[in-house]
């Protein structure tokens, strides 16, 4: 079923991936109109889609880090059908920029960026996204989207379809407490948002995505409760945004890692 406008702007902050989910999709949600979230990308290795990912300048597609396990080369931009490819004009090799600090989810930095090698073609498919503000703060229970090519169940299979799906921000001591049973103390520099009072959340495929408020990418999907996609269960972990800004736009500047 169509999404109105107006219901993919309340829509806009979710794009988030699970503790141990390499690559996921979206639980519980619906397909995205062509025109809409069109800083989308789908990151590949050998012509498959690994994760999600998200373009902020014409140079460069955030991701995130641990997706690096999975060897990404390219990226695919201007299309919600990954069956709907145009090699030549829609897919672009990349060079991968990890933050320097990542080791694991659990330890937090989960952030890469990935440069281009020309580019990008902006044009009525394929437009980046607004990074926050240094120090923007978003409100508890404030709806967010998430967005994917992930799976649409625990142990399913990717869609090649991008669909979108709602979620509210988690506070982040209900977080850390909620988390502490699974012996998971939460790094600091994240957001959590869905898969907690909620049937909806991000699921393996959809690492890298972005989690969207109103215009703007404030965080990256990072990890869920070890691949269980069976929501509820607790607060899915995103990599916020807002506390990397100094290193994100030191390469955007340099235009290399």
């Amino acid at each position: 079923m169509m999404l109105t406008q107006h219901s993919l702007t309340l829509l806009y902050l979710l794009t988030c991936l699970g503790q141990n989910a390499q690559g996921s999709e979206i639980i519980n949600g619906k397909k995205v109109p062509e025109k809409l979230m069109r800083y989308m990308a789908s990151v590949q290795s050998d012509g498959d889609h690994v994760c999600g990912g998200f373009l902020i300048s014409e140079d460069f597609v955030v991701t995130a880090a641990h997706c690096d396990k999975q060897n990404p080369i390219n990226v695919v931009l201007g299309t919600h059908n990954l069956k709907k490819i145009n090699d030549e004009t829609m897919r672009y090799n990349v060079t991968r920029c990890k933050h320097p600090d990542f080791d694991n989810v659990k330890s937090g930095n989960d952030i890469m960026l990935l440069k281009l090698s020309r580019k990008a073609r902006l044009n009525s498919n394929v437009q980046p996204i607004q990074l926050p503000k240094t120090g923007m703060k978003v409100k508890d229970k404030a709806k967010c989207r998430v967005a994917g090519w992930g799976f649409t169940k625990t142990g399913g299979k990717s869609v090649n379809t991008l669909q979108v799906a709602e979620v509210s921000i988690v506070d982040p001591n209900e977080c850390k407490k909620k988390w502490k049973p699974q012996k998971v103390d939460l790094p600091d520099k994240v957001i959590c948002a869905g898969g907690y009072k909620t049937k909806k959340g991000f699921c393996r495929g959809d690492s890298g995505g972005p989690l969207v408020y109103g215009r703007v990418a404030i965080g990256v999907v990072s990890f869920n409760l070890a691949k269980n996609c069976e929501y509820p269960n607790v607060p899915n972990v995103y990599t916020d945004i807002s506390k990397y800004l100094p290193w994100i736009h030191k390469i955007l500047k340099q235009k290399h890692c």
